[in-house]
């Protein structure tokens, strides 16, 4: 799930590019938790936030920008996957509770 977003990336021309480490799988899990309480504009200033942080972290440590907008994607899809793993678990466990 998150393994893709913990590696580091090599850019096209080669050089290896230092890759944020807030952008692991804690990352993408602390993201998903905060998505699944928050609602509303809330939950859009805090998603909008968190991924122009991203793609400020990635602008910063040497990315093309180019790479960025694919980068923020996958980020994205990451933290999607993790909110509905996040949501069958919980539903998982209510049922067995019955």
């Amino acid at each position: 799930m998150a393994t893709e977003m913990t590696r580091r990336p090599v850019s096209r021309e080669g050089r290896i590019i230092a890759f944020p480490s807030g952008t692991g799988t804690a990352n993408i899990e602390r993201c998903a938790r905060e998505l699944g309480r928050r609602h509303g504009a809330d939950a859009i200033e805090f998603w909008k936030a968190e991924c122009r942080r991203l793609a400020d972290q990635l602008l910063a440590a040497g990315m093309p920008e180019r790479d960025i907008a694919e980068r923020v994607m996958q980020f994205q899809e990451d933290v999607q996957i993790e909110l509905v793993l996040s949501h069958e678990k919980r539903a998982v466990a209510k049922s067995q509770k019955r």
